[in-house]
């Protein structure tokens, strides 16, 4: 076998290879559930409170989003998907439904626009969950990986 035929050979497993790599971290979703850790020090400006919650959440590559929070320590009055990076505020893109004493979950069939989908695949969506004591926000918490 020729050497230049074994460079061609090399070559072109190596860039099936790198093209498969890519492939696979192209798509958002396929690493599974995001877990989310919800805080008043995340909130913009931070909150001193004893709350707190837990999550997953899961954007599909079809740009469905589903998940569920636990909260404690608080009385929540809502709880949203909001759109911002870290350290700033965005508006409400997606309301979560209580579905439990203590737990709130994206609504069925929810899905993000194109603009939502490259928000959160850059880590720009939170959870904000709201109460009477702090109507903007007492607990937040960022979706990213």
């Amino acid at each position: 076998m020729s050497i230049i035929l074994r460079k061609s050979r090399f070559t072109l497993a190596l860039l099936a290879f790198m093209a498969a790599a890519l492939a696979g971290v192209s798509g958002f979703a396929t690493a599974g559930e995001i877990k989310i850790t919800l805080s008043g020090d995340q909130e913009v400006p931070p909150v001193q409170t004893s709350a707190s919650g837990t999550g997953t959440i899961t954007v599909e590559d079809d740009k469905t989003i589903k998940g569920k929070i636990t909260v404690s320590g608080i009385k929540p009055t809502g709880a949203h998907i909001h759109e911002a990076p870290t350290g700033k505020t965005g508006d409400p893109i997606i309301s979560l439904e209580k579905t439990g004493e203590n737990e709130w979950s994206v609504q069925s069939g929810a899905k993000l626009t194109d603009a939502q989908y490259d928000a959160a695949k850059a880590g720009g969506l939170y959870i904000n969950v709201h109460s009477n004591e702090h109507k903007g926000g007492e607990i937040r918490g960022q979706i990213k990986r």
